[in-house]
C-alpha cells in the first residue's frame, strides 16, 4: 500500500492526494509537523524532511510533487472515472471560492 507523508495545508500534498483519488488508489496518509526540524520520523523513514513524499508498496521514497505524479502516471493505470473526479474537484473548489471563501475574487484564466 502507498504511504503519503504530507500536510493538509500544503498545495503540493493536496494535488498528490487528488491524483491518488483520481487513480482510485487507497493509501495511508501520514501527517508531518509544520517545522522541518521536527520531522524526525519523516527523515528516518524517507531520508528527507521535504513534503510530499510517497512511499511505494516496494518501499521506495518518491520525493516532491513532480516526481510523485510522474511515478504514478508511469506505474498506475488511469481508470475511466478519473476525469469525473477531477471535474468534480474543480467544481467544488470554484464553488468554495465563490460562496464560502472570504478571499478577494480571482480573475478567470483560460
Amino acid at each position: 500500500m502507498y504511504e503519503l507523508w504530507q500536510t493538509e495545508w500544503c498545495p503540493a500534498s493536496r494535488r498528490v492526494r487528488q491524483r491518488l483519488t483520481e487513480l482510485g488508489i487507497d493509501h495511508i496518509s501520514r501527517q508531518v509537523p509544520v517545522e522541518k526540524d521536527d520531522r524526525v520520523l519523516l527523515r528516518e523513514r524517507t531520508g528527507t524532511n521535504t513534503i510530499p513524499v510517497l512511499v511505494t508498496p516496494g518501499g521506495e521514497a518518491v520525493v516532491g510533487e513532480t516526481d510523485i505524479l510522474s511515478h504514478l502516471d508511469s506505474c498506475e493505470a488511469t481508470p475511466a472515472e478519473a476525469r469525473a473526479h477531477r471535474l468534480k474537484a474543480e467544481k467544488a473548489r470554484r464553488r468554495y471560492l465563490e460562496e464560502e471563501c472570504e478571499c478577494p475574487p480571482q480573475p478567470l484564466t483560460r
